[in-house]
């Protein structure tokens, strides 16, 4: 393998590598959201017992929607998680494309898309979410 190849290959690797980067700043941010909500959720567990009437069923509302938040923010996260996944493996079939000698580009470009498909889903859950 020459050196060109090799300094062409990181240089393609790199773009993949600042997606990482974004996508681990956007878990950083729905994690911190998921801690609020789940926080939330155990206050109105506590206050749960203690309401009644129209309070009670204020209360327990609340906990349904409080529910299906931290349901969005934990399919995110999952899908966050399973697209850096992807550009992790993305990153390592453009080495071994270039070490092994094979055209790997369809698959390197499906699954690259796919990651993109995965970051963007999790944005519109996020954006749902909030």
């Amino acid at each position: 393998m020459d050196k060109p190849l090799i300094v062409q290959t990181i240089q393609l690797a790199l773009t993949p590598v600042f997606m990482l980067v974004a996508i681990g700043n956007i878990m950083n941010i729905l994690s911190t959201r998921l801690g609020r909500i789940v926080d939330r959720s155990r206050v109105l567990q506590d206050k749960h017992p203690e309401t009644a009437g129209p309070e009670h069923d204020a209360v327990v509302r609340e906990i349904r929607f409080v529910d299906r938040r931290i349901h969005l923010i934990g399919r995110a996260i999952l899908w966050l998680v399973i697209a850096s996944l992807c550009v992790g493996v993305t990153v390592v079939l453009l080495f071994v494309e270039d070490l092994a000698g094979i055209n790997l580009m369809p698959l390197v470009s499906t699954i690259f898309v796919a990651a993109l498909a995965l970051l963007i889903g999790a944005l519109l859950l996020f954006l749902r979410e909030t």
